[in-house]
């Protein structure tokens, strides 16, 4: 009898320790626990109760269709059910139900998944809980303005449902309340988790031409502004990422805005090496190398040479052959050039650079070229007080001085127009000064005559006087 009655006594005690084990669940909590098995069909998941939970396999698929998850992987349902022996766990209240679940879920403020029919007055028609019809209004579709509602139609999405009435005939959703829900509690876990400095890892969520938005938590994104994206100035935002890519950024800074509302500044460039560090191994004066023009200045011409590190053509660099008085005017950015180095200075970050001394310069070997007495036919470039400038080849321009004009016989020189043929013969070169002398081939000429005729006087003079002096003998 005693042995009976002791009996009945741990039975009562072990039913009472398994009944107070572990937190008491109602439909409507939201619970953590751990994925202890996973079967064909259904998902069993330690919640800290005697009984452990059950979710379908189905609900917890991700947007591909494929179960990310494993045994000892900690997830957090709704609690939809509980009967005698059996809790229910599902990420929202399923496909079909009645007014029942459907006050059940606004009261406890259980997410429903919702399929959007089709675009209204103010908002969406969306079905929910198998033939339902709801109501959510445009404003609380999104947290972010809706472009295009037609694009939404077909969709599913949960929804929190904000008022039912009519025996479940007029319902109304909100998708945005449970899009701040999330990122309030996504928000709090990130903030109490990271700090700037950080780096993290996220998911390209939208571009903008004025940077991409970065989900770096459920519900939560950050800003990489474009300035931070690389370090090279001339790539566009979408051609360095695209929606849906997975990014390392380093968090720059969390600026509280409103309740629950922050501004996370995000950077991609600072989780790579600075290029300026390497930059006096890789470029060396008198390199020549392609760049990309990335912007234009009254001064010069930026010009990108790796990502990151940016040169200065000085107008006076830009050509040989003319003289530049607007850098736009002679490139755009965009386009590739060929640039040779001049100068690094790695600490100040400049580089110095000339596309002129990358295509050559026109003044090399002119000594050779044009040596004295050559005679080469030039255009007109135009005509000045001091004389008249000829060009002999792209970026040669020689000079036929004023008082050389004056007393050449040639007189159409002095009306001769800017791009009109002349004949000149070279007179004096000075190619480390640029400058060549010319004058018109008819001086040349009349040059040589009179050099002839003094020569032939003189031969004439010569034998005059020794006929003189033969006849003198003779007389």
């Amino acid at each position: 009898m005693e042995d009976r009655t002791e009996e009945q006594s741990f039975a009562q005690m072990l039913a009472e320790s398994d009944f107070d084990a572990g937190p008491e669940l109602k439909p409507g909590d939201r619970v953590q626990g751990r994925i202890i098995s996973i079967g064909k069909d259904q998902i069993y998941i330690d919640t800290g109760t005697k009984i452990d939970a059950v979710a379908d396999r189905q609900d917890l698929l991700d947007k591909e269709g494929c179960l990310s998850l494993q045994e000892g992987d900690m997830v957090e349902l709704f609690v939809v059910s509980r009967k005698q022996g059996e809790i229910r766990l599902s990420t929202s209240f399923g496909a079909l139900g009645g007014v029942e679940q459907i006050m059940q879920a606004m009261e406890q403020e259980i997410p429903v998944q919702g399929k959007v029919k089709e675009p209204c007055k103010g908002g969406f028609r969306v079905q929910v809980m198998g033939s339902h019809l709801a109501f959510c209004p445009l404003s609380q579709m999104d947290s972010r303005i809706i472009d295009d509602p037609q694009s939404l139609v077909g969709e599913t999405f949960l929804f929190l449902i904000t008022r039912a009435e009519g025996g479940g005939r007029n319902v109304v959703l909100s998708r945005r309340a449970l899009q701040d829900r999330e990122q309030a509690e996504s928000l709090r876990a990130f903030i109490r988790d990271v700090k700037p400095g950080d780096d993290l890892r996220g998911k390209v969520s939208r571009i903008e031409p004025y940077g991409i938005f970065v989900e770096v938590a459920p519900g939560l994104e950050g800003l990489v502004h474009v300035s931070e994206m690389s370090w090279s100035r001339t790539l566009k935002p979408q051609e360095l990422v695209s929606p849906g890519d997975e990014i390392k950024a380093r968090l720059l800074s969390i600026e509280e805005k409103d309740k629950d509302q922050v501004r996370i500044s995000l950077s991609m460039k600072q989780t790579q090496a600075d290029p300026w560090e390497e930059v006096k191994e890789r470029f060396e004066q008198g390199n020549v190398v392609e760049g990309i023009v990335s912007r234009t200045a009254p001064f010069g011409v930026f010009v990108e040479i790796a990502p990151g590190i940016e040169g200065l053509v000085h107008i006076s660099e830009i050509s040989y052959l003319k003289r530049v008085h607007k850098p736009q005017d002679e490139v755009e950015p965009g386009q590739r050039v060929r640039v040779k180095i001049k100068a690094v200075d790695p600490e100040e970050r400049r580089i110095s650079l000339s596309m002129r001394d990358a295509e050559g310069d026109p003044w090399e070997g002119a000594a050779s070229r044009y040596a004295r007495g050559t005679r080469i036919e030039g255009r007109v470039e135009k005509r000045e007080n001091f004389g008249l400038l000829v060009t002999l080849e792209p970026g040669v321009t020689g000079l036929i001085p004023g008082s050389v004009l004056g007393r050449s016989q040639d007189l159409t020189l002095e009306n001769k127009k800017p791009g009109e043929k002349v004949l000149v013969t070279v007179d004096a070169v000075d190619e480390a000064a640029r400058r060549i002398s010319l004058v018109p081939a008819d001086s040349v000429q009349a040059e040589d005559w009179k050099a002839f005729s003094g020569v032939q006087a003189n031969s004439f003079g010569s034998l005059g006087l020794e006929l003189k002096k033969a006849m003198d003998r003779k007389k």
